[in-house]
């Protein structure tokens, strides 16, 4: 039986009396507000995730977790999503590159999960939690030192902080080369960015595959490395499509986090003066504002009722972190009392894999910053602080800050422990098929001369 909503109807700015579409400009700056409507259906409602894409959204915690907890119901293959399979998707939406099918562990089920599963895991449990940290930190004081001695102190942190620092740690961490670095920093900016999409992600792929042909000649101690001697023996193009989301899944996120745990910490008065600390700010923004707000897209392999709402078979079933995670019916009490048990990172078989490296990189990011520009404020207050307007994430447009200027710091080449790391190859224009390289983007080797003092 279908349960139909009571009150006053749907929020302001929502045009759809029946599927309450979540990609207009209402929906990015009130949120909440869509999920207070969109609970009055239930424990999941029916929304379009971007024209003419239906899906339910299930924004009751403990509706979630059940279905996160039951793969064998509910499966995360796309290529049963009857719709798009019937031709009723337009061939252009830009859902299909979030939910479109892919051969990586994300979007596969039963064994073929737990192969390219087993593999992912083994290989981020190579990452030497006190090398990263030291690695952060040597990243965000390059990334400080671009903006920090600019006249009149003032800097976007989206942009000139958290949008960078996970592209460059994660580029050491799968051991890219200068060039190769840079184009995949290039392509996966250009994807957020969504300017020149189609041609960034060409970019992206193709150095994807240049790094896999070359750890395959030229193994390191890196990620990409240790996934192609795993076991699992994965092929080239698993390995390009488990490249694609470790690296975009892992930095959009992190820069959410990173910025909206900033600001809460400078523009929230309870953080001021008080004993809270910056692991406090991380566990309320994975509460309050989860990265990545609606996501973990399944398909019943039934019809399967859920609190008087029918699931259809193989219709997009999307799960609302951010709903949940601000369920009513969860216990009240501060976000360090509820501790982990929030849904920022997933539960059950597909729980995000670099739940732990990620938290890292987010606290040891925020406290570098704090404690390198200490006197450093919001420009405007955090209410007027502006967000990114996708169903898929929950992103600040911007971090404008204020702050005294440092003298720029002498460098000195560092150590040869210092500058170890999977940073081989060279800095120059040229591509290894002789292609020029993005101008655009040249961070990654930027970061490689600073590191080395060259």
């Amino acid at each position: 039986m279908q349960q139909q909503p009571d009150g006053n109807g749907p929020p302001p700015g929502c045009p759809a009396h029946g599927r309450v579409p979540l990609y207009t400009e209402g929906f990015g700056i009130d949120p909440d507000g869509y999920y207070d409507h969109l609970r009055r259906f239930g424990a999941s409602a029916p929304v379009e995730m971007a024209p003419d894409v239906e899906a339910e959204l299930v924004t009751s915690y403990p509706a979630a977790l059940h279905i996160l907890q039951n793969p064998a119901t509910f499966v995360r293959d796309a290529r049963r999503w009857r719709a798009l399979g019937e031709g009723r998707v337009p061939a252009d939406s830009p859902a299909l590159p979030m939910m479109a099918h892919r051969p990586n562990a994300l979007f596969s089920d039963g064994a073929d999960h737990a192969r390219l599963r087993q593999a992912v895991t083994d290989s981020l449990a190579t990452v030497d939690p006190h090398r990263l940290s030291r690695h952060v930190e040597q990243v965000a004081d390059y990334l400080i030192g671009q903006f920090s001695g600019r006249p009149g102190g003032r800097a976007d942190l989206v942009v000139d902080y958290a949008q960078q620092l996970p592209l460059l740690v994660f580029s050491n961490l799968f051991g890219c080369p200068a060039d190769i670095g840079d184009r995949i920093v290039f392509g996966i900016s250009g994807i957020f960015e969504g300017v020149d999409a189609e041609r960034a992600n060409q970019v992206l792929g193709q150095a994807l595959h240049e790094l896999v042909a070359l750890k395959r000649k030229s193994p390191g101690d890196d990620v990409t490395s240790h996934l192609l001697r795993h076991p699992a023996d994965l092929g080239d193009e698993e390995m390009v499509n488990q490249l694609v989301t470790l690296l975009s899944g892992g930095t959009a996120p992190l820069m959410s986090l990173i910025s909206t745990g900033t600001a809460l910490i400078l523009g929230d008065d309870k953080y001021s003066g008080t004993q809270l600390l910056v692991e406090d700010a991380v566990q309320e923004v994975l509460w309050r504002y989860a990265p990545i707000a609606n996501y973990a897209v399944h398909y019943p392999v039934r019809d399967v009722e859920l609190d008087g709402r029918v699931l259809e078979a193989d219709q997009p079933v999307v799960i609302s972190f951010a709903a949940a995670n601000t369920d009513l019916s969860l216990a009240e009490g501060s976000w360090s009392v509820r501790g982990r048990a929030h849904l920022a990172f997933g539960a059950g078989p597909h729980v995000c894999p670099a739940k732990e490296p990620a938290h890292l990189i987010g606290a040891a990011a925020i406290e570098r910053l704090l404690n390198r520009l200490t006197d450093i404020t919001l420009a405007v207050g955090f209410q007027e602080l502006t967000w990114q307007p996708s169903p898929w994430s929950r992103t600040l447009t911007a971090l404008p800050v204020r702050f005294t200027p440092l003298s720029p710091p002498v460098r000195r080449a560092p150590s040869s422990q210092q500058s170890s790391g999977p940073t081989g190859g060279s800095g120059g224009g040229a591509t290894a098929s002789g292609q020029s390289r993005p101008a655009k983007t040249t961070r990654w080797s930027s970061f490689l001369k600073w590191l080395t003092g060259a």
